[in-house]
């Protein structure tokens, strides 16, 4: 009893399913005195046996043995009778099959056995008691109360064991809720795709703890490496043919497809991105709405190269979906941002064609006019003629000068923002408009400089802004407001004039090009206004992400 109630104690503190049943044999032998023990366990249809697990049998023997019994013979009467079952001979029993060669002799027989929840699980099987020619009464009742023990041993390691796999489970599950978040927080704060493409395959690499993840893109009726992580190392010149190739069947299949043997399936991929000594491999296709986009793939899972199941197919494959969601937005995006680039550029030339044709080019053909009539008059009045022709050539000059600065105002090269903006708004005041200005200070700048892009930008915006107040607002004051604020940039102006419908569309590209200029810079523009109630642009910028720390410091540090 003192045995049964140890054994129990150990049975129950052990968890791992494999290993109790290890157990239960261990202690039946050891109680009991048998030489041999094993312990069957049913198929789902509970009329024969799927496992057959021994003790007390070396594995020579049970080389020579071969097949596992399957439960016919003594061993099926315990299926069909689930009751103890002794023998003092178990060859004399009417069912006896005998042995098959190879088999080590075996007399007495004792089986119980093991019910979980009223249903019959297995059963346990003792033979050859030693130093006796058969099992006592008291071995039958240990035998019992062994079984009913390893019952509830049994069902605790597999509940543990599932409630394990349910909580791994529900942990992937967060894990790729998130990463499916950071993806998407990414989309939306990092602008370029590189740094969305580095993010995916980081965290895919965290969700199936592969030793190596990349991604192949598709451009045209090839796979190019775009992104890797881990020990992969990415050569973007060499392609992989769509057809013929193991990823391109991923690809176009829309299947996931696990691999034991990377050598011999995907040579093409571990050489295309140096990767070495991998064994097992996981490839998943990325999806867009149907279209094939890409291929996800995972090298390795762990630390010893072990291989890829069902479960992390499930969990890199819906992964992959919303990484394909991202990668289509972004190049959407991309696409975007180009076609309104190009639009607002030729918009911009057209508007310079114009000032150059209606203003400098007229004025010079009316010079070459008055000289042409000057040569052929009198000698007398060509010194008016000349003198009138020198002041429209300094008024061209003039000109020229202003919208050399529009294109690239040299003051901002040399003094700074503060300098170019003080000038602008100079020249604007000169033009009639009345500007009440509150710009950031000169040590306020030295202390948190801004960098030549975010600078362009700023001062463009103001331009642009003031523009529109001249042209549109019948506006005679304006305010304008440039101050750093939180790590930010913030720059407001503002008009009283007649105010416009912002909901409406516009065929000039002032409010497109801002838009496009705080957009790549990483802020937010907003513009407020409605007829008769004038006019309010307002954008903020983030100082570091305009001076490119965004990319520096990488998708993880972006998205968390």
């Amino acid at each position: 009893m003192r045995r049964l109630i140890e054994a129990g104690q150990a049975l129950v503190a052990e968890l791992d399913p494999e290993a109790v049943l290890r157990r239960i044999l261990e202690e039946a032998r050891d109680i009991t005195g048998a030489r041999y023990a094993a312990l069957g366990v049913l198929d789902a249809s509970r009329q024969s046996l799927e496992r057959f697990i021994t003790a007390g049998v070396d594995d020579e023997t049970r080389r020579a043995i071969g097949e596992l019994p399957r439960g016919r013979g003594v061993l099926g009467v315990l299926i069909d009778e689930p009751r103890v079952l002794r023998l003092r001979d178990v060859g004399e029993h009417p069912k006896s099959y005998g042995f098959p060669p190879g088999h080590p002799p075996m007399r007495s027989f004792l089986g119980a056995p093991i019910v979980i929840r009223g249903e019959a699980w297995g059963n346990l099987y003792l033979a050859e008691k030693q130093g006796s020619e058969e099992f006592t009464d008291e071995d039958e009742d240990t035998v019992t109360i062994l079984a009913q023990l390893a019952a509830t041993a049994i069902e605790n390691a597999r509940l543990y064991d599932e409630n394990r796999r349910q909580r791994e489970q529900a942990e992937r599950a967060v894990r790729s809720l998130q990463a499916a978040r950071d993806i998407a927080e990414a989309v939306g704060s990092v602008t370029e795709l590189d740094a969305v493409l580095e993010l995916i395959v980081k965290r895919g690499r965290a969700l199936v703890d592969a030793q190596s993840v990349l991604i192949l893109l598709r451009e045209g009726d090839e796979l190019v490496p775009a992104a890797a992580a881990g020990r992969a190392r990415g050569t973007p010149t060499r392609r992989i043919p769509v057809s013929g190739s193991t990823a391109g069947r991923v690809l176009e299949g829309g299947r996931p497809l696990r691999v034991s043997d990377v050598q011999a399936q995907l040579p093409i991929i571990a050489d295309a991105f140096g990767v070495e000594n991998v064994h097992a491999a996981l490839l998943v296709p990325m999806q867009y709405r149907g279209v094939g986009l890409g291929v996800l793939v995972a090298f390795d899972r762990g630390a010893s190269g072990a291989a890829f199941a069902s479960a992390d197919e499930e969990v890199l494959r819906t992964f992959a979906s919303s990484a394909a969601t991202a990668v289509a937005i972004k190049r959407s995006v991309e696409a975007d941002r180009l076609r309104a680039a190009i639009t607002a550029a030729d918009a911009e030339r057209g508007r310079w064609a114009r000032e150059l044709h209606d203003q400098t080019l007229q004025a010079l053909g009316g010079l070459r006019v008055l000289l042409v009539s000057a040569q052929k008059g009198p000698d007398r009045g060509r010194g008016v003629v000349i003198r009138q022709a020198i002041e429209d050539v300094e008024v061209e000059i003039d000109n020229l000068r202003s919208i050399i600065t529009d294109l690239r105002p040299a003051v901002l090269d040399d003094l700074g923002l503060l300098a170019a903006l003080e000038t602008l708004l100079e020249r604007r005041r000169d033009a009639g408009l009345e500007i009440e200005a509150q710009l950031v200070a000169a040590d306020e700048l030295s202390a948190e400089p801004l960098g030549a892009e975010l600078e362009t930008t700023v001062y463009r915006l103001v331009q642009e802004a003031l523009t529109n107040v001249v042209k549109h607002s019948q506006a005679t004051v304006a305010e304008v407001s440039v101050r750093l604020e939180r790590g930010e940039i913030l720059v407001v102006v503002a008009d009283a004039g007649v105010g416009f419908d912002v909901s409406a569309s516009s065929s000039g590209f002032g409010l497109p090009g801002m838009r496009e200029r705080i957009y790549l810079a990483g802020g937010q523009l907003s513009v407020e206004s409605a007829p008769g109630h004038g006019a309010r642009v307002s954008a903020r910028i983030p100082i570091a992400a305009a001076a490119g720390e965004v990319g520096a410091s990488g998708p993880d540090q972006v998205a968390s």
